[in-house]
């Protein structure tokens, strides 16, 4: 009876003996982990120190702002339209805003409505009696110098100008069921045939409200020019149904001229900030957009420079004024696309030659404020700094939440997701300490994209980039428990720093462009050289971004010109735009070619 009982109580002592063992092991492993953590940790942060790099958090907390300054505090309807909802009510009463929401816009022109006779060209023998010629009226020799020019010109000025809008909407100067067609008086000995006529129908590219044809009607000496696959919204009519968000608009345009611009709200923990509605300000630059669009459609340059000016404006939102501190990459990356769209707008206008001396020297002037790289390097240095604070003063339990889609919104988070979870197990269970090399490594990678940015000479250096990108490449290529967090920490740098310098070559052009328009206004040629737009035109000539040497600039023999920067490859390409396989452009290969 007591042999068993012996034995027992013996596997028993040794099995205490045996755990007792392995905690104390591993409670040696975590303190040891621990340790070497948190002095590798101390190591980094007084190295990155020593170089100037301020990693306390509250030196980038913005200040208080009164009421009676700040943008967000002018209205119950301000705050609801650019805070984003973090409750059900707000998102209820959000909801009662649809004009913020893209999906509301009616679909105008969802189908493609038939050809529409554009012209009637009638074939007639020489020396015949010519009508008299108006603005919807022609009548020439088939094959006399200049008849292609003069047909496709009266062709395009029939059929009306057209633009992309940007989200999606094609716009049309005129109303496609109100088309005149245009009435072509052709001599010629022999009559034509249609594929004879169509060699005197625009380019594909200038027609892209649909596709033009030819075609017989009643007669082999007439035809009829037919429009196809039209499918577009009169530019007339979108401004009537957008007029009603023009009370609205004013509204945003008064509370911008309050000098902050800081949402209200506890910014002591970096992943608890209030965030801007950053949906909300697309959709109001976009509408803001299509507004211009349309206004030079119809030629009404002030107007669409008044909708302009408020696209450049609403920027102000996300530098954050009065520090003009970004808390965000993505308030950063915001401003640059939203920079992005006001650039192409004013290039659109530009393409129709609707702008007129006024506004292209209203538009330099905003332009000339615009300065991209310095926001998104600022929103470098506030992640790192926000990283550090997080990573150092929030429990790893809430850490493992913050990054593993487990937050505080989820009232009944799946405990069976979280355990196949590989960053919320390494979050919840891995050493102190281990989290403070992570936390090494993302402070060694997160400054590297800086080293792209020359702020005082404002240039992009893409090869320096390259180079912190490739070894960011080969470091995160090796495994290991140190680089776990920082592999999820660190935001898409590659995309960020080449689209910041793409958008702020968009800028450095549209500057010069709206100078060489002022002098072709004057003078009705463009120059030779931009030097000659100094200094009626331009203070002075913004360099190209990408080394900070001049932009190339040619006069064409058509009468036009070609101005570019030598791009992500920097390497001079002559002008010449690389294309992905889809017909877009490859930003980094060939030339940043100005109105492509």
């Amino acid at each position: 009876m007591n042999g068993p009982t012996k034995n027992g109580r013996r596997f028993q002592s040794r099995a205490l003996i045996g755990l007792a063992t392995l905690a104390t092991l591993v409670a040696v492993f975590y303190l040891e982990e621990d340790w070497r953590g948190k002095r590798a940790w101390e190591q980094c942060k007084a190295e990155l120190a020593a170089k100037g790099a301020v990693l306390d958090w509250n030196k980038y907390l913005p200040p208080p702002v009164p009421d009676g300054q700040n943008f967000f505090t002018a209205s119950t309807n301000i705050l609801i339209r650019f805070r984003k909802a973090q409750t059900p009510a707000e998102r209820e009463t959000e909801a009662k805003l649809p004009w913020l929401q893209n999906t509301y816009f009616p679909s105008f022109a969802k189908t493609k409505s038939p050809p529409l006779v554009v012209a009637q060209i009638n074939i007639v023998p020489n020396a015949t009696a010519r009508p008299a010629a108006d603005t919807n009226n022609l009548a020439l020799k088939f094959n006399a110098p200049g008849t292609t020019e003069r047909v496709r010109n009266l062709l395009q000025k029939t059929i009306g100008q057209s633009l992309m809008g940007a989200i999606g909407f094609k716009f049309s100067e005129l109303p496609m069921d109100r088309i005149t067609p245009a009435q072509i008086q052709l001599e010629t000995e022999v009559t034509p045939s249609v594929a004879d006529l169509e060699t005197l129908l625009p380019a594909a590219q200038a027609t892209n409200l649909g596709v033009l044809s030819i075609e017989t009607s009643g007669d082999k000496s007439s035809f009829q020019v037919l429009l196809a696959g039209v499918q577009a919204t009169p530019a007339e009519d979108y401004l009537k149904w957008t007029d009603q968000f023009i009370p609205a608009l004013d509204e945003i345009r008064e509370a911008l001229k309050r000098p902050g611009a800081v949402l209200p709200g506890d910014y002591s923990e970096p992943f608890l900030i209030p965030i801007p509605n950053f949906v909300a300000l697309r959709a109001t630059a976009q509408l803001l957009a299509q507004r211009g669009q349309c206004h030079l459609l119809v030629g009404q340059p002030d107007p669409a420079l008044h909708e302009v000016t408020l696209m450049h404006d609403l920027c102000r939102i996300l530098e954050k004024p009065p520090t003009g501190k970004p808390e965000t990459l993505v308030e950063a990356m915001i401003n640059v696309a939203i920079t992005g769209l006001y650039v192409t707008t004013i290039g659109d206008g530009l393409r129709l030659n609707a702008w007129q001396a006024p506004q292209l020297a209203a538009l330099q002037a905003q332009l000339r404020e615009i300065s991209l790289p310095q926001w998104v390097a600022e929103a470098f240095r506030e992640e790192l700094a926000a990283d550090v604070h997080t990573f150092e003063t929030t429990p790893a339990y809430k850490i493992a939440d913050l990054f593993s889609g487990m937050g505080p919104q989820y009232k009944n988070p799946n405990a069976w997701s979280r355990l196949h979870d590989p960053l919320y197990l390494f979050l919840k269970f891995a050493p102190q300490g281990w989290i403070c090399q992570n936390l090494v490594n993302v402070a060694n990678l997160q400054p590297k994209p800086l080293g792209s940015f020359d702020l005082e000479q404002e240039t992009v250096l893409p090869g320096a980039f390259a180079q912190a990108d490739q070894n960011a490449g080969k470091f995160f290529a090796r495994k290991s428990p140190f680089r776990t967090l920082a592999a999820f920490a660190l935001p898409n740098f590659s995309k960020a720093v080449q689209t910041t310098a793409y958008n702020q070559n968009l800028v450095n052009e549209a500057q010069i462009v709206c100078a060489l328009e002022q002098y072709h206004l004057a003078r009705g040629e463009y120059p030779t050289t931009l030097e000659a737009l100094l200094p009626q035109y331009l203070n002075k000539l913004p360099h190209d971004i990408i080394g900070g040497q001049p932009l190339h600039y040619r006069r064409t023999e058509a009468g036009s010109f070609v101005l570019y920067s030598i791009g992500w490859n920097e390497e001079d390409d002559g002008g010449t735009v690389a294309l992905t396989k889809n017909g877009a452009e490859d930003r980094g290969h060939g030339d940043w070619v100005w109105g492509h």
